[in-house]
């Protein structure tokens, strides 16, 4: 499942010695394009084995693409926005990836396409596990839970700078 676990939170770079600030100093340093501060800061999934998972794909490459119920965002500014920069955080909270939104497109749930299911990179990318694990997901996950015409945002992304061991 590849739901943000913070919609909308908001990153800031509360502090110089910052694990984040320090990762977001570093990928300005490797691509001046990125603005002075992110967007937001945020992990995939609700449990830190599963954000390790989503950003290993994200790494890979395979995953390029998230979605999100549109009921959890009550206000359209603290959606997922074109130009959007996030820090992804693995599982322990520590900066993994920086994303950049490419395009973000809102549906029902039952309109999702195959082609979107694909680009999320999870298990067989076919669309049926899709519905099957979004649908188990936001019944579990969201405050308004789940409906076949529930609002879903569709976002896409592009890696701007991933995580390097040191």
């Amino acid at each position: 499942m590849s739901e943000r676990s913070t919609p909308g939170s908001g990153a800031g770079l509360p502090g110089d010695g910052t694990p984040v600030a320090v990762f977001w100093r570093r990928a300005r340093a490797q691509d001046p394009g990125l603005p002075e501060q992110p967007d937001d800061a945020w992990a995939f999934g609700v449990t830190p084995a599963h954000a390790e998972e989503l950003l290993a794909l994200v790494l890979e490459g395979v995953k390029t693409a998230t979605s999100s119920s549109g009921w959890d965002y009550p206000e359209p500014a603290t959606a997922p926005q074109i130009g959007d920069v996030s820090v992804i955080l693995d599982g322990e909270g520590m900066p993994g990836a920086v994303i950049e939104t490419t395009d973000v497109k809102t549906c029902p749930f039952n309109e999702v396409t195959e082609a979107h299911a694909y680009a999320e990179g999870e298990g067989t990318r076919s669309l049926g596990e899709w519905r099957e694990i979004h649908e188990r997901f936001w019944q579990q996950h969201s405050a308004r839970g789940f409906a076949p015409e529930m609002p879903v945002l569709c976002e896409r992304f592009v890696l701007r700078f991933p995580r390097t061991r040191d």
